[in-house]
């Protein structure tokens, strides 16, 4: 050890000087002459460091001159003891530099995946890690923390549309451009058993390109929701409900091909017709907000009749409620009255018939604008024009409230009668009528 020592002393004040007179290691190299206090030759330091090598391994006993001659004065004779040592040691180096690029670092938001001769072995956790170097073990980090996006349909702005992907069929055979984003990364759980597969595993393992598996699932799944709705549905009122659609799809069809990918985002850019018939959608769309504004306008007519013919309706119901009441009370009040007075003719006939006839009389007289009077001792019957009277009455406003009658309107030798208003002689009036009532 001491041997190999010397040859990487660089406080060695004969390093890169050579030995002059070649006689041995031990003896203080002599300054050249040539080269006062300059810095050493480099031809000659890597003549130093060949000439040290060889020191390890054997003494300058001669050099070989070739196969089968004598070896030269001055060369390289090495003994089998100092060659197994120098192999020995070189090989436990090289084993432990090979050991050492084991070691590996596993930072915040990775994973490791560890490969055992290609066929996957586990996946560590981040933390300073060690695995059997290559061509053993190999290790492959895997990023899960970060976000991973692309475009469908266009890319970096809405301007550079992609057709091909954008156009897409509806359920009523209509084109419409569809553009969104999708967002997703990898599922951060992790094995519950050695060996099992990780979503960092699946990742990598179980897909092709995983990339453009996710684009191709993504455009899949919208062609999918697209198709089974309407033009006017997908481009006005269900662009929320499909992107949703869309994602749960988008995770079906990953977790089937189990890729270990979770999709976190699906927004919908844009929705809108080909650009070759935008000019005549323009117009179906403006025919159709004119269709709901008429709708509205109807509807608000609705609310204003309605109400008031609801209203008119209870009305008229209550005034009917309020009339059957009515009827049915005097109904019912005229069927006490005449059981009332069905018991007063059962105990005093001729007195309760007297009084219906006299109140019968009353009520017909009451509503008569014109009496006959009929008078003693003649045929005639004195008309009285009380109608007139009244009418004539009314229409003097200047007059005294009470008119009388003129002489000559009622002429009587025997007994003359004198008429106001609708007032008639109580013995001729009671006469008549019951004339009248036994006539009938």
């Amino acid at each position: 050890m001491l041997r190999v020592s010397k040859i990487f002393n660089l406080n060695d004040p004969g390093w890169g000087r050579g030995n002059q007179n070649g006689s041995g290691q031990n003896e203080p190299p002599k300054r050249p002459t040539n080269q006062g206090d300059g810095p050493p030759d480099l031809d000659q330091v890597w003549a130093d460091f060949n000439n040290r090598i060889k020191s390890v391994f054997g003494n300058k006993k001669g050099g070989g001159g070739g196969f089968g001659k004598p070896p030269r004065a001055g060369g390289f004779n090495s003994s089998p003891k100092a060659a197994k040592f120098g192999i020995v040691f070189i090989v436990i180096v090289a084993l432990l530099l090979w050991l050492a690029s084991g070691f590996y670092i596993v930072r915040e938001g990775q994973v490791g995946v560890v490969t055992q001769f290609g066929k996957y072995l586990k996946t560590v956790q981040p933390g300073f890690q060690w695995h059997i170097p290559r061509p053993v073990q190999n290790v492959e980090l895997v990023d899960i923390a970060s976000v991973r996006s692309f475009s469908v349909g266009y890319r970096d702005n809405s301007r550079n549309k992609v057709l091909p992907e954008a156009l897409m069929l509806t359920e009523d055979e209509n084109i419409v451009d569809v553009q969104f984003d999708v967002q997703y990364r990898l599922k951060a759980e992790m094995p519950l058993e050695t060996g099992d597969y990780s979503p960092a595993a699946d990742y990598i393992f179980r897909l092709v390109s995983p990339d453009e598996s996710v684009r191709q699932a993504a455009e899949t799944a919208m062609r999918e929701v697209v198709g089974k709705q309407s033009m006017n549905k997908i481009l006005y009122e269900s662009r929320t409900a499909a992107a949703m659609d869309v994602m749960r799809l988008m995770q079906q069809i990953l977790d089937r091909y189990q890729s270990g990918i979770e999709v976190t985002t699906v927004a919908i850019q844009n929705v809108q017709p080909p650009e070759q018939v935008q000019a005549a959608f323009e117009d179906a769309i403006k025919a159709g907000q004119d269709n709901e504004r008429q709708k509205n306008e109807g509807n608000a007519y609705a609310s204003k009749v309605i109400p008031e013919a609801r209203g008119q309706a209870s009305r008229m119901l209550q005034d009917a409620e309020g009339y059957r009441a009515t009827v049915v009370g005097q109904a019912q009040g005229q069927a006490a009255r005449f059981e009332s007075i069905e018991k007063e003719y059962a105990k005093a006939p001729e007195i309760t018939r007297e009084r219906m006839y006299i109140s019968t009389l009353e009520d017909v007289f009451k509503n008569a604008s014109k009496v006959m009077v009929d008078t003693e001792g003649g045929n005639n019957m004195m008309y009285l024009p009380i109608d007139k009277l009244i009418e004539q009455t009314s229409s003097a406003t200047s007059a005294p409230a009470a008119t009388s009658v003129p002489s000559s309107a009622v002429t009587s030798s025997s007994n003359p009668a004198s008429v106001s208003g609708n007032d008639v002689s109580a013995a001729s009036r009671n006469r008549l009528s019951r004339d009248n009532f036994d006539r009938r």
